[in-house]
């Protein structure tokens, strides 16, 4: 019994996507209207992301009046709802 249940967690843990980790980017632009904001970034390995530009919403529209336009961020963005969203940011 104690090696199915194990078995099952581990199979559990393996379906489920990697952690967020900080990402390294670039304010392209702010909406705060939309939630949404533009980032420049480096490749997102749990979203299993290259490096590009895109939009993102935002898990907290505060994120939008803490940076600006050209700022040089850390991030983490996951799936929350279906929609890739930072989840995380800071200068």
């Amino acid at each position: 019994m104690k090696t199915l249940i194990l078995a099952l967690a581990l199979a559990a843990l393996s379906a489920t996507s990697a952690f967020a980790e900080p990402v390294s980017g670039e304010i392209k632009k702010i909406n705060e209207s939309a939630g949404k904001i533009t980032i420049k970034h480096a490749p997102i390995p749990n979203l299993d992301m290259d490096a590009m530009t895109m939009v993102f919403r935002v898990a907290d529209p505060a994120f939008l009046k803490q940076v600006k336009v050209g700022d040089k961020v850390k991030f983490e963005a996951d799936r929350v709802n279906g929609a890739i969203t930072v989840t995380s940011i800071t200068k």
